[in-house]
């Protein structure tokens, strides 16, 4: 029998809640303790999830105290940074929710720290668990497309605007971009092979809401709601990367690799309002090609499956800390996403083209 693992949540907001739902499936596994910067929500937490033996505390730094084998943080990502360097450096493996963190000298920071101290720095990103996801992959590593000279990733919600810390740009440092963006993101990157990025040029409004109009907390809404930019990568390469969390129209399109042989068109599950990214499942996936002079497409067959992502993705993280195997998704991969997320901040800022320098 595996040995019982100690577990501390670090953060009590909603996506806490699916990370407990997520190590309640697993056998030998005990969640120890939560903390939450808010007096008293870590005991209310741990009482309205059923955690009994877990004791709560008011400061992350004394839960790492504790002999834990692994931390999930789920803090607002402006903590992000220091939670994770303080759990690596306590001896703790952490998985980390996305994004990395709000800046690219702190991402890069993080990764040092993980190398330095040997623990293990895991980024969740769920979609990655979708099998789909990797028959993408799959078909862009293969060559079939040719050299891919253009990308396009991103999409958009017609009403899907949060509230609470994803709008308030001190504790999430942006807002779609890093909330839903980041997972179109990484779903071109991933399939790419993580290329480096060179310059970026981006544009952002928050034209909803900041408007009373579309949303109840407007006076506070201080992060952008729509966000586009031009990335240039090596090898001459671009990707054009958009998102947004509200808009007059039902989609800002699907995600497409552009090759000198082939194309490939993904679409997203779901539908509604609130669907449109990647931050669920693979909808549908075309091949564009040429057969005997003939322009045609095929369709691919998506893998079916009954997975729970998150879950999934949970679970990838405790066999790695039970077999002591590198991180499932590493901080040291995910660095050329904060990167670009970085350029974007500075870019809108700016409003010009920025240079992307990575060491």
């Amino acid at each position: 029998m595996s040995k019982m693992l100690r577990i501390g949540i670090i953060g009590s907001g909603g996506i806490a809640g699916a990370h407990v739902d997520a190590y309640h499936q697993l056998d030998n596994l005990e969640i120890a303790a939560v903390a939450d910067i808010v007096p008293g929500k870590a005991a209310q937490f741990i009482a309205s999830h059923g955690l009994s033996g877990a004791r709560p505390f008011d400061d992350h730094r004394r839960l790492l105290e504790l002999e834990l084998d692994a931390v999930s943080i789920c803090t607002p990502n402006a903590a992000h940074y220091q939670t994770a360097v303080d759990a690596l450096r306590a001896g703790k493996h952490v998985m980390l929710e996305k994004p990395m963190s709000v800046t690219l000298e702190e991402a890069l920071d993080m990764v040092q720290v993980a190398e330095e101290t040997g623990f293990m720095l895991n980024i969740g990103y769920q979609p990655r668990y979708d099998p789909n996801t990797e028959v993408i992959r799959s078909l862009v590593q293969s060559g079939q497309l040719g050299k891919v000279y253009y990308a396009e990733t991103g999409g958009g919600r017609r009403r899907g605007m949060p509230g609470g810390t994803f709008i308030r740009q001190e504790l999430a440092g942006a807002g779609a971009v890093v909330d839903i963006g980041t997972y179109s993101l990484d779903l071109a990157l991933n399939a790419l092979g993580f290329p480096k990025p060179l310059t970026l040029s981006a544009y952002s409004s928050r034209h909803f809401g900041s408007s009373p109009l579309y949303h109840p907390q407007s006076s506070s809404f201080d992060v952008e709601d729509f966000g586009v930019a031009m990335v240039r990568f090596e090898d001459d390469l671009v990707l054009n990367f958009k998102i947004s969390w509200a808009m007059h129209m039902d989609t800002l399109g699907a995600t497409m690799f552009l090759g000198t042989d082939a194309g490939l068109k993904i679409t997203p599950a779901g539908s509604g309002p609130w669907s449109g990214v990647f931050d669920g499942s693979v909808g549908s996936i075309q091949l564009y090609h040429d057969i005997q002079g003939h322009h045609t497409h095929s369709d691919i067959p998506l893998v079916q499956h009954k997975l729970n992502l998150f879950h999934e993705k949970v679970r990838d993280f405790v066999r790695a800390v039970r077999e002591g195997a590198p991180a499932p998704i590493p901080g040291s991969q995910i660095v050329r996403s904060q990167a670009i997320l970085d350029g974007f901040l500075r870019s809108t800022k700016l409003k010009r083209e920025v240079e992307i320098t990575l060491p």
